[in-house]
């Protein structure tokens, strides 16, 4: 089996192949574009060929930047397109795709990869572990009142303006606005502006109809934005929400709950812990749903992670990483000091024992390392080092991720 980088040339074999691994048929184009590949960079992809050169497996990766904790940004290569043909499953072809992708990253000098694990039983095995998290929120109609904030630091009036445009008026908009957002949310991924243009995604990416409800300051300048549809039942869908500060989104959900002739609301993506529900006078008509991972971490060069990231708690502790598909293990002193870390081998006896994948996971905070003891996957290896870990690991602010690619 021969694996290879494509070319432009190999477009439509490419399409044509990671879709028959997924048994579905490409979709057909339509003005505006849209189509979901129409993002890739053919020097991003790679192929694998049988002996006689017949195609039989993808993958894919995006030139992504992720905000990490401290408001860091560090490129993310986003895999994604992985696919291998019924026919040669469960005969090593993806675990060589993947070995050959994660061995090229690492060449390159990326710190981390991330993607979106199709089946959460898959990418574990290679070293991802699921690093932030997503829910639904269905909120019926009349039960949609929001409270009066009871804090006086913040029930402070919003002196901005909501005004609804159609998608296509205000894509430039949309796009300056995300981009101010997700430098600032940790576990965020940027949209490059190859996205925006070709507009591969899905909504408000894609050329999908949809209103725009867009929240201005009071000087005028555009501070966020919630994407929307009503549909069957009198459904207004929420894709997402985005918003630079918590008022400007209080103000946007306030906007979508009030939205007259609708039988019920439903926020598709919300963070792990997120006031929205705090907020409805009726808590309990919040019905949570669908709660499930969204972004997957895999770290490539444990030192120059660990490093990059912001920090919010002194400390030290030593980690006995485990890399067993790229062969790699590890011990490591993390030290960390007024909001930044240093990360050397070190011989000393480890305080915790993990897997790289459960590394990812505690990676952007949005998973306790006690919990992953506790769970049996980390091992601590004295008192208190889970603690210690927790302490170490948590952020500021929840990790959350929007994009889908």
């Amino acid at each position: 089996m021969e694996i290879r980088p494509t070319t432009d040339e190999d477009l439509d074999v490419f399409v044509d192949t990671v879709h028959a691994a997924f048994g579905i048929f490409p979709e057909t184009p339509v003005d505006g574009g849209g189509l979901w590949w129409s993002a890739l960079e053919m020097d991003h992809c790679l192929l694998a060929l049988t002996a006689d050169g017949r195609p039989v497996g993808t993958a894919a990766t995006y030139p992504f930047e992720l905000t990490l904790p401290g408001e860091t940004l560090v490129p993310a290569p986003g895999v994604t397109a992985v696919g291998v043909l019924p026919s040669h499953r469960r005969q090593g072809v993806l675990s060589a795709m993947m070995r050959h992708q994660l061995t090229e990253l690492r060449a390159c000098g990326e710190i981390l990869s991330v993607l979106l694990a199709s089946e959460a039983t898959i990418y574990s095995r290679f070293g991802y572990g699921p690093a932030t998290y997503t829910a639904r929120l269905t909120v019926p109609r009349h039960q949609a009142a929001l409270t009066v904030p009871r804090a006086s630091e913040v029930a402070v009036a919003d002196n901005g303006s909501v005004e609804v445009l159609r998608r296509a008026e205000c894509g430039e908009i949309l796009e300056e606005v995300y981009d101010r957002y997700r430098r600032a949310q940790p576990g965020a991924l940027s949209r490059p502006h190859r996205w925006w243009a070709l507009r591969a995604g899905q909504p408000p990416i894609s050329p999908a109809p949809r209103y725009i409800a867009l929240h201005r300051e009071a000087d005028g300048v555009p501070d966020g934005y919630v994407s929307y549809s009503i549909g069957e039942g009198k459904t207004l869908t929420v894709d997402e929400i985005i918003a630079t500060d918590d008022a400007v989104f209080t103000a946007l959900a306030r906007f979508v709950l009030g939205h007259d002739l609708v039988s019920k609301v439903v926020f598709k993506h919300v963070p792990p812990q997120h006031p929205l529900r705090w907020q409805l006078a009726d808590f309990r008509a919040g019905e949570v749903s669908g709660d499930m991972d969204w972004l997957w971490v895999r770290l490539l060069d444990v030192p120059r992670a660990l490093t990059a990231r912001g920090w919010f708690t002194d400390g030290e502790i030593v980690l006995a990483v485990d890399d067993p598909f790229l062969d790699d293990h590890g011990r490591y002193l993390l030290t960390v000091r007024d909001g930044k870390a240093d990360c050397v081998p070190t011989g000393r006896a480890p305080d915790l024992s993990l897997d790289v994948c459960d590394l990812g996971s505690v990676y952007l905070g949005g998973t306790a390392p006690s919990t992953l003891v506790r769970a049996g996957h980390i091992r601590a290896h004295r008192p208190g080092a889970a603690a210690l870990a927790d302490a170490l690991f948590r952020t500021d602010r929840s990790p959350h991720c929007l994009h889908w690619f």
